[in-house]
This record gives C-alpha cells, structure tokens and sequence, in this order.
C-alpha cells in the first residue's frame, strides 16, 4: 500500500509538472517572436533615442558639453531643479507616509474619497495643474491682489515651481506604501502597542523597518518624477532665463534657439540621472526580493 501511494505521489507530481510546462512554454518559433518584438521595440524607443542623445551631446567636442553645462543658465536651471526636488521630495515623504498609514490602519468617514484625491495628479493634466495655481496665485487669481500687496511672488517664482512638483509627484510615496501596508495587516503594530511601546517607537521600531524599501522605492519614483517634471513647471515659471527655468524647460529653451549642442548636452545630464534612478530602483527591487526570501527561510 505504501509502494503504491508512492507510485501515484510521483505521477502526480509528473503531471503537475507537465501541466505547468504546458501553460508556461511556446512553440521556439512564438517564443524566439515575441523576444525579437521585444527587442526592436527597445531599440526603437528606448535605447536608439538614448544613445542619439549622447552622441549630439557630444558631436562638438567635450569643451562645448562641458561649457554648455557650465553656463549660467544651465548652472540655474540645474540649481533651481535640484531645490524643487529636495524641497519636494521630503514633504511628499511625510505625506506619503501618514496618509499610507492613515488608509492601511484605520477605518473612518472619507477614506474612499481620500484614495481618490491621491489619484488625482495621475488623472488631471500637469498642463491643468499650472492653470490651477495661477487661477489661485495670479495676479487676477483669487488671492493675487492680496500677494501684491504684500509683495509675494508665488507664481513666476520659486515658490509655484515648488508647489507645481509637490502637486505632480505626491501620489508616488503614498501609492507605492498603501499595498505594503495593507498587505503586512496591524498584528505586529498591535503586538508592540500591548508591550507598552509608544507610538513613535513602534514606528521606528516597527512600522518603519517593514516599508523601508517600499518607503525608499517611492522616494525614488518621486524624485525621478520632480527633476523630470514640464509640464505644470512650465505653466507657473514664465521661463525667465536665469531664474525660474528647470532643467526640461532650459533644454526646450535651447533646442527652439538651435542650440542644439548646449540642448542635448543638458538633456544627457538629465538622462543620467534617469540611469541613475534606474540603478537605485534596480537595486531597492533587488534588496526587497533578498530580504522576502531570508524572511520565508527563517
């Protein structure tokens, strides 16, 4: 009896491992497709359009990249690019840290509504955000009188750029921890609590070491997101040379005026720091997967 339950234990693991090789492969000739699809569609839309933009950076020489990136309006514009992200980045950080952790361990009046105002930026235009923000801090919006005659310059200022990549980028911290929370459930948070932890050493202690890389992958997206911005960025700067042109607005500046070596030496500084966001996405993914496995071994 037991050589036979053996027997049918092993020819049931046979099919179950046929049946998976079955809905899991293609004939070579599908499958050698697909990857050739692949492949040139990278190429096309990725990996040409890349590489065309350091070769223009540069055709002229190092000198010229390197003087396009060391004049003025480039060294503004890359200044002016790395505050709004630094200022950006931290507050969308601390929002998307309390309204994850608000949706993932409460319950209350509005939380559907809440999901959905997180939402917006993926669904309204940044072209419409900037309109939203002059209507407000124009000098016809609703409060652009009151800003006059306190001599305060929101938009066509650093503080409308600021505030028109906060809009754009706030969903990527909250968005990326909403899932990991609601997935990790309360016991833990729970379990600290009756140990006599206060609140903020249970999320130190906690809540923090669970969503770090979560926490870090959103960070990134974000960061990526707020240098890159063009759109809302361009509706609220007035791109005055020097002072409230990013880096994506200097290098549109430079391509309409022909200058297209100084353009596509800007656009590859921005390109690295695409590649570099990659790395450090690659790398968080990487680490997350490491720490899940050690986690399901011990």
């Amino acid at each position: 009896m037991s050589a036979t339950n053996t027997h049918l234990s092993q020819y049931q693991k046979y099919n179950q491992r046929v049946s998976r090789n079955r809905a899991t492969s293609e004939v070579a000739w599908v499958r050698y497709t697909l990857i050739a699809a692949t492949l040139l569609f990278l190429s096309l839309f990725l990996f040409v359009p890349l590489a065309t933009v350091f070769t223009e950076a540069f055709r002229k020489g190092a000198g010229t990249y390197f003087a396009a990136l060391s004049d003025p309006d480039a060294l503004s514009a890359i200044k002016l690019t790395l505050i709004a992200a630094v200022i950006a980045v931290p507050l969308n950080l601390v929002f998307g840290v309390a309204a994850a952790w608000a949706i993932a361990k409460f319950e209350f009046k509005g939380k559907s509504l809440l999901i959905t105002l997180i939402d917006l930026p993926f669904a309204v235009s940044p072209v419409i955000a900037g309109l939203i923000y002059v209507l407000i801090f124009g000098m016809q919006g609703w409060f652009g009188e009151w800003l006059t005659d306190h001599d305060f310059k929101i938009i066509f200022a650093i503080p409308g750029i600021v505030l028109a990549t906060i809009f754009v980028t706030f969903p990527f911290v909250a968005r990326e921890l909403i899932p990991l929370m609601q997935a990790q459930g309360k016991e833990e948070e729970e379990a600290a609590l009756v140990l006599g932890a206060s609140g903020w050493q249970m999320f130190w202690r906690v809540t923090l070491p669970n969503i770090k890389w979560g926490l870090l992958y959103g960070v990134i997206l974000c960061n990526a997101r707020a240098m890159g911005e063009f759109g809302a960025v361009s509706v609220v700067s007035g791109h005055i040379r020097g002072l409230t042109n990013t880096m994506p607005l200097h290098v549109e500046i430079l391509y309409n005026e022909y200058n297209y070596a100084a353009a596509f030496a800007v656009a590859s500084l921005l390109a690295l720091l695409a590649l570099l966001t990659l790395a450090l996405k690659t790398y968080v993914e990487w680490q997350s997967a490491k720490d899940a496995i050690e986690i399901e071994q011990e």
